[in-house]
């Protein structure tokens, strides 16, 4: 009789164990893994191509153009990981958020250049969309009176604004690439400008040296194609022939200015970092 009630009393414990609240809590801790998993599974890859200093193939020239973004579904994987109790999950989320975390720091050279500054400029370039935001541009331009000024993607009314509403009296030199759509260019100065080979691409890109109180400058317009699905390839060829125009100076001060199509965590556009460039905007404050 003790043991029957014993038996009774056992099998009643083992059915409390299999409630549906354990279930559901057991289905839900296997759907946060699941997630978890792909979420780090998709930044590890990406991040992965960012440590090896390569590009890879599409999709991932253009999700490494958000990397420092990467730390929101890095963070969300983190949170799933600890609610299904996944500790392995967890070391991966907290790799994968420091690694992403590292490559949100300034890369290459970031000091100001070194000894007494014999010359000042003042640029500023804009792409205006097909010549679709001119207008604001033009408003820009007169409050910030750059000494050189670069326009990317100025079709012919782009162009034709430019020439109207910029007298010359105000710009009086000039070099430009005459198209319509994305592929017209302007570069207009202050400063003399000496005609000048600029960079061979699918979009204009204009170049020219520049006379700033008696010392000589090489401008450059940079306006690569961006990485679309089935032109990475030339992108990187672009990217590459602007190296090329970087690492060709022979010491003389160059300004290189424009639309890179291209970040920090893309290795086609570090290269051209190492060529001695510093990020102007961001030694200014800008």
């Amino acid at each position: 009789m003790d043991s029957a009630e014993s038996v009774a009393v056992g099998g009643d414990v083992e059915g409390d164990l299999d409630t549906p609240e354990p279930r559901r809590r057991r289905r839900v801790g296997r759907v946060a893994a699941w997630g978890a998993g792909l979420l780090l599974a998709g930044v590890s890859v990406v991040a992965g191509f960012r440590v090896a200093d390569s590009d890879g193939v599409t999709p991932v020239p253009q999700i490494l153009a958000f990397l420092p973004w990467l730390l929101v579904p890095a963070g969300a994987g983190l949170l799933l990981a600890v609610l299904a109790r996944w500790r392995v999950g967890t070391v991966w989320a907290v790799v994968a958020l420091g690694v992403v975390a590292w490559y949100v720091e300034p890369y290459g050279n970031t000091d100001a250049p070194s000894g007494p500054a014999v010359a000042e400029v003042r640029v500023l370039t804009s792409n205006v969309e097909f010549g679709g935001g001119t207008e604001g541009l033009i408003e820009a331009v007169r409050e910030e009176r750059p000494d050189l000024l670069f326009v990317e993607e100025c079709d012919f009314a782009c162009s034709a604004q430019l020439r109207e509403e910029l007298p010359r009296a105000d710009y009086p030199y000039r070099e430009s690439v005459e198209a319509s759509g994305a592929e017209g260019s302007v570069i207009l100065a202050k400063v003399p400008l000496k005609s000048a080979d600029g960079v061979e691409g699918t979009l204009g890109m204009p170049g020219a040296v520049a006379d700033v109180r008696g010392h000589a400058v090489r401008v450059q317009l940079a306006h690569p194609m961006p990485p679309l699905p089935r032109g990475v390839g030339l992108w990187q060829s672009e990217l590459r022939r602007i190296q090329e125009y970087a690492a060709s100076g022979g010491g003389t001060p160059t300004i290189i200015a424009g639309d890179f199509n291209a970040t920090q965590d893309h290795a086609a556009f570090r290269k051209v970092l190492d060529e001695g460039l510093r990020d102007a905007a961001r030694l200014s404050g800008a």
